[in-house]
């Protein structure tokens, strides 16, 4: 039988039951197209929520988004009396998780809220009370349910600075937050009876997770040596089949594998131009020239007008150094350079190295804005952009070969510290 029952012969909400003393209580949100300005849902999202029932009281984990708080109440109700909630837990302050929460606490105020350490001064602006009774936890923590516990695993920027997981041990459950999770909303719940949300799963991550690699992998650390029947997320389908599968998949796309290919100590540098004329090509090139002096710099030469953005994305977060070439028309950047930016907000490109050169025809403004804008993503622009009007000179393109070989040489330690002139700058 492939169906769920999610409500009563009258159409009441019904919990859920994962095991004999864990629930589903959340909610369905199907026609939910786009999440968070940014990401698109073909086919809507769920919100999860659980209860874990032991022999001293009911812990609830996480709530639902506001707007559908009668479909939260209803099912919890069909499992547990209010009076015997003795924790609440929140494993993020997201509002599609606490939009329940105030109305929860009103009707529970014995339940004791648990939340990660650095999720303090967020709740106090969520709720907006000066008075909040609330035990902050980092990883180690437990709270006792009497035959059934919980423990605590901090597991900070997944994606919020607030973010943690739970673990239930007795049941070998993960309540994971928005880890592990995907926006795929399914009335089968399961991920061995849902349609195929693979698709979800990893445009989620990408988007999600992505930004956060570091500590995906430390999180990892924490999870992967827990016994797990299921891992139960915020969104998207409870994962009771092969759950360890999802850990492995989240490890393999948080680990590099470019540097599989490189020598030790080896530096890769991508340079990447578009050219209206050539002139900015012939820079490019040079620039490659000059910064393939350098042994231990690995070097790459890219034109944007022959290829998508997408695949670049892949390249540039495990590359140590950018390098971007534009022209600049009617006092900007070129749209395929702002094009690839815009596209790298999904990765952590903090403390790269990056650099910039153009050609130009009146004032060359593209070169600078483009700096400003790697600034902006954290990027390293120690070496001012370089900047040529119109068509190179024999002597310019000797520039060029310069620039790039300054730049790999800063990639390797080997550049030779030098003064700044700012009036240059």
């Amino acid at each position: 039988m492939n169906s769920v029952r999610l409500e009563s012969e009258d159409g009441v909400p019904l919990a859920v039951a994962l095991s004999e003393r864990v629930h589903w209580v959340g909610a369905l949100d199907p026609n939910l197209r786009t999440f968070d300005i940014i990401l698109k849902t073909a086919n809507g999202t769920s919100y999860n929520a659980y209860v874990i029932r032991g022999s001293e009281g009911v812990a609830v984990i996480d709530t639902v988004k506001e707007g559908f708080a009668n479909d939260f109440f209803a099912r919890l109700e069909s499992v547990a009396d209010y009076s015997e909630i003795k924790v609440i837990v929140l494993n993020h302050l997201e509002p599609d998780h606490t939009g329940a929460l105030p109305e929860l606490m009103k009707r529970a105020p014995q339940a004791q809220l648990f939340i990660s350490q650095k999720a303090q001064s967020m709740l106090k602006g969520l709720l907006k009370q000066d008075e909040l009774s609330f035990t902050p936890v980092l990883t180690g923590d437990k709270v006792s349910l009497g035959d059934r516990s919980l423990e605590f695993l901090h597991t900070p920027y997944l994606h919020w600075p607030d973010t943690q997981c739970t673990y239930a041990p007795e049941e070998a459950m993960l309540f994971s937050g928005d880890v592990f999770g995907c926006h795929f909303c399914d009335n089968r719940l399961y991920n061995d009876k849902v349609g195929d949300f693979r698709f979800s799963f990893e445009y989620y991550y990408a988007h999600i997770m992505r930004p956060f690699k570091e500590y995906v992998v430390r999180a990892l650390e924490l999870i992967e040596p827990l016994p797990l029947k299921l891992i139960a997320p915020t969104h998207g389908p409870i994962l009771r089949d092969r759950p360890q599968h999802y850990i492995q998949r989240y490890r393999q796309l948080s680990s590099p594998a470019l540097h599989n290919e490189l020598r030790p100590n080896q530096k890769t540098l991508l340079i990447f131009y578009i050219s209206s004329y050539g002139n900015t090509r012939r820079m490019a090139e040079a620039i490659y020239q000059g910064a393939m002096q350098v042994e231990d710099v690995r070097v790459s030469l890219y034109d944007l007008e022959g290829g998508e953005v997408s695949p670049f994305v892949d390249l540039i977060e495990e590359a140590d150094g950018l390098v971007l070439g534009t022209p600049t028309i009617n006092g900007d950047a070129v749209k395929p350079i702002w094009d690839l930016l815009s596209s790298l907000t999904v990765v952590n490109l903090k403390n790269k190295l990056g650099g910039v050169f153009g050609s130009y025809g009146w004032t060359g403004e593209g070169v600078r804005l483009v700096e400003d804008r790697l600034r902006g993503l954290k990027l390293r622009v120690p070496i001012q952009g370089l900047r040529v009007k119109l068509i190179p000179t024999d002597d310019e393109i000797l520039e060029c070969k310069a620039f790039g070989l300054e730049l790999a040489q800063e990639l390797t330690g080997a550049r030779e510290s030098r003064v700044i002139n700012f009036a240059d700058l």
